[in-house]
């Protein structure tokens, strides 16, 4: 049987391997070891590799490409549809090529190791920060538990916590002390460690063109614009700015019938942590409209007067999107003017 897909489970050591012909039905559908895998494929040199967009589909995807393999990768939720009967691995690596062979299914580009790279700083600074918020509302909740109040902001915090550890007038116990100390260090450790992160992160987007040109645009600094390069290459896996828009959950729910169409708030679906930086980025856009004269503002101005500044940030958060989508997928540079 002449076998033009493969579907691959994914998995530490052992994949579950599905291959299947022109019309679909299964030549074969079998467990294969990691080290087995590359010599598995070899007997198939014509057929089209489909993998879940997973853990190590990334590494997977280049390294087939190497081969000369053509490779899908495919959202898991757009897989889970295609499952049947119970779930297994068997089950699974059949639905992978039942969604593969799907002429409007959705496929992502395998990462680089370079955008792997870049991906990789952020979801380190992204989890750092987080354990910090968490770690100062835990301090927060001890000093309550004395009846010791402090005003909000971290960096207040961080500077009244050594002097209330050094006033003895003050409710907390010796434990309590020791305690805030040990927290009071951990966290100070975290602040360094966050701005060592950062650092090499405005080094790299220095270093990288792409990152250079994109943060030519208003609203997009260094975190921004390397998030942009990670996520979406030289943009060439998007067909246009809405498509990339619309990956990043920043377009209208659509909820239509009968020929009415109706339009609600934004889908949020995609990629949530680039679509909080470009809010944020349109957030710094909108606080200087009334001052800036640029083309950008102008316009957030003119959506501001129409719609209000809430509705305006989203829009422009849509704008910076497409904008740096076209900014990679044309090569160009940012015109302000």
């Amino acid at each position: 049987m002449n076998v033009t897909l493969i579907g691959i489970d994914l998995a530490k050591t052992v994949f579950q391997v599905c291959g299947v012909n022109r019309s679909g039905n299964p030549a074969f559908n079998h467990q294969v070891r990691r080290n087995r895998l590359i010599e598995k494929l070899l007997q198939y040199p014509e057929a089209t590799i489909a993998m879940e967009a997973c853990s190590g589909s990334n590494y997977w995807g280049r390294e087939l490409k190497k081969l000369g393999f053509e490779v899908l990768l495919i959202p898991p939720q757009h897989v889970k549809p295609f499952v049947k009967g119970n779930k297994n691995d068997r089950n699974d690596a059949f639905a992978i090529t039942e969604a593969a062979r799907r002429p409007r299914m959705r496929f992502v580009e395998p990462r680089s190791l370079e955008q792997t790279d870049i991906l990789v700083l952020h979801k380190l600074i992204n989890r750092k920060v987080q354990a910090r918020t968490a770690l100062i509302n835990q301090i927060r909740g001890f000093l309550n538990e004395y009846g010791v109040i402090v005003a909000p902001g971290k960096e207040r915090l961080l500077k009244a916590l050594p002097e209330l550890l050094e006033d003895a007038e003050n409710p907390l116990t010796c434990a309590a002390r020791e305690a805030l100390q040990s927290l009071l260090e951990e966290w100070r450790e975290a602040n360094r460690q966050i701005q060592m992160h950062e650092a090499k992160l405005k080094q790299t987007a220095k270093q990288l063109e792409p990152a250079r040109r994109l943060m030519g645009v208003k609203g997009v600094a260094e975190k921004t614009a390397t998030a942009v390069v990670a996520y979406a290459g030289d943009g060439k896996a998007f067909k246009s700015g809405r498509h990339f828009a619309a990956n990043l959950g920043l377009v209208p729910n659509e909820h239509s019938s009968g020929g009415k169409q109706k339009l609600g708030s934004i889908t949020r679906r995609g990629n949530n942590y680039l679509r909080r930086l470009l809010v944020q980025g349109a957030w710094s856009v909108i606080r200087y409209t009334d001052k800036a004269t640029d083309r950008l503002s102008r316009w957030a101005a003119g959506v501001i007067e129409r719609r209000g500044k809430h509705k305006a940030v989203i829009a422009v958060a849509n704008k910076l999107a497409r904008i740096l989508w076209a900014m990679l997928y044309h090569q160009t540079e940012y015109r302000a003017a």
